[in-house]
């Protein structure tokens, strides 16, 4: 009885700090900052049982847009653009515990700078953001570069390709659990590897990915699309490729 005292204490208070900011540079910050470290993309060809979301001829039919209806993201060869505008696609499918393998590109946009600059991201249940960003040639809050988990915990080190080349992450997520009155029983964890290169290492994240304001949890079903978001930044995506665990 004391510890689910002491949880909802928590969350009351967590979400009562959360209502009190408006100002979104107060989850941002700034140090330490990454070390960079160079390494190459990981292509890696989807083992026998990966469910394939985006494979040859950026073939969209695993992804809608919000609507449910069919993604309208620009076909570049193998890679799917995002259309600025159109808006976030997602999967069909719905997981929980997953791997997830995705590639990459920023577009060539050398004018613009920190979040404006090849800004996308991969979410899980549509409400938890692994970080897209062009972070080789630009900088930005740490909490919110390539391979942070968005406004919570920045990357071990920064990987980031440069402009314009390809980025591969793999990613190991294990889904929240919530009981029947809707508190977590289990947090979602979060393990990245950001072209070949850890770079989150079984992070515990705190909730709902939150551009101002605290995260924090709201119940949801076990299972959920997985997102890309538009952000207005044409950035390219190929050879994604998920195992349900």
């Amino acid at each position: 009885m004391q510890k689910q005292f002491l949880t909802l204490f928590l969350v009351a208070m967590t979400t009562v700090l959360s209502a009190q900011i408006t100002d979104p540079k107060a989850t941002e910050f700034y140090e330490p900052v990454p070390p960079k470290v160079q390494a190459a993309p990981v292509t890696t060809p989807p083992p026998s049982d990966a469910i394939i979301l985006l494979g040859k001829g950026a073939d969209a039919t695993e992804w809608t847009n919000g609507s449910g209806d069919a993604a309208d993201w620009t076909v570049e060869g193998d890679a799917l653009v995002v259309k600025a505008g159109a808006g976030a696609i997602k999967t069909r499918r719905t997981f929980g515990d997953v791997q997830l393998h995705v590639e990459w590109r920023s577009p060539n946009e050398p004018g613009k700078e920190g979040q404006q600059r090849g800004n996308s991201g991969v979410f899980f249940h549509e409400c938890y953001e692994v970080q897209v960003l062009e972070s080789n040639g630009s900088d930005t809050y740490t909490n919110g570069q390539a391979g942070s988990i968005y406004k919570e915990s920045p990357p071990l080190v920064n990987v980031t390709s440069k402009m314009g080349d390809w980025n591969s992450y793999d990613i190991v997520f294990s889904s929240p659990v919530f009981n029947g009155d809707g508190m977590v029983v289990r947090p979602a964890y979060v393990t990245v590897i950001h072209n070949g290169v850890l770079v989150q290492n079984h992070w515990e994240i705190k909730g709902t990915t939150a551009y101002i304001g605290l995260h924090k949890y709201t119940a949801h079903p076990e299972t959920g699309s997985i997102s890309l978001q538009d952000h207005g930044n044409l950035v390219a995506y190929r050879n994604i490729w998920a195992r349900e665990l």
